[in-house]
Parts: structure tokens; sequence; C-alpha cells
């Protein structure tokens, strides 16, 4: 299984694109008006302006190198709705049932999709992590900040 940290669907490297496009466009041109305007002020010695455009010019040429970053390492891995021999895996849908009887559902995404409460759970975190190649009737136990978490899979799609 490739990494997880940079496993993705097409569709979530496609968002990266698009954040990437409007930082490198829009984005930099407000900060290149910003910094224009500042200067426009007088001395840049004592013109806080000038100095807090600087900064956030830094921090957003940061920003797209990371994302031209996770970009350039990104593994395209397409979500399936039925995994080879009805294993947990990337993109499953996992449906499980814990020790208190409690019933949950989630899809196994990447950590640029997950949304826990849409039910969309991180490859990379420890639930994931503990489910990944198992099967239905398989029990997985999870270390959590709150304690440990019986989970069986009742059914994988």
């Amino acid at each position: 299984m490739p990494d997880a940290a940079n496993m993705m669907t097409a569709e979530g490297l496609q968002e990266l694109h698009g954040e990437l496009t409007v930082l490198e466009g829009d984005g930099r041109r407000e900060i290149a008006e910003r910094i224009k305007t500042a200067r426009e002020w007088g001395d840049l010695k004592e013109n806080s302006e000038y100095h807090d455009a600087k900064n956030e010019q830094a921090h957003l040429e940061t920003k797209i190198a990371r994302l031209r970053e996770r970009i350039a390492a990104a593994v395209i891995v397409e979500e399936r709705s039925s995994t080879a021999g009805g294993l947990v895996g990337f993109g499953s849908c996992v449906h499980v049932r814990d020790q208190n009887g409690v019933e949950q559902t989630w899809r196994i995404v990447s950590s640029h999709d997950a949304a826990p409460a849409e039910g969309k759970l991180s490859a990379e975190s420890p639930v994931a992590v503990a489910l990944l190649g198992r099967a239905p009737g398989d029990k997985a136990s999870v270390a959590l900040p709150k304690g440990t978490r019986e989970l069986t899979i009742l059914s994988v799609d």
C-alpha cells in the first residue's frame, strides 16, 4: 500500500490544483497590491502595513511551496465501491459496531479529504489503521486518548 500521507483521489488532486491556481493568481496579485500601496506611504523602516504585507507574502509563498510538494508527491488511488476480497482498504465504506453496541459507518479517505463528522476517516487515523486489511467479522482494537475501543467489522463495501 502506498504511503497514506500521499494517497488521494483524482478529485482531491484536482482540488489541490485549483487551490494552487487561486493562490498563485489572485493571492499573489492581492499581496502585490498591498505591498505597492504600503510603499507609497513612505519610510519602509517604520511602515507596519508594509512589513505585514511582506510577512503575509512569505506565508503565501510557503503555502504555495507546500501545495506544490503535495501535488508532486501525490499517489492517485481510485476509490472502489467494493474492495478485493472484501477487505478494508482505501476508499472502502466500513460499517462497524463497538463494544457498547454503537454502530458507525466510515469511508476510508486521504487525510486531505477526511471529514469525520461526514463519515470520512483519514487512512492515517488510528481507527483506519486498525481496520485496514481486515474483513467482515474481524475485530480490531484501537487505543484512543479516551481508552481502548473494540470494533467489530460488520460489512465492507
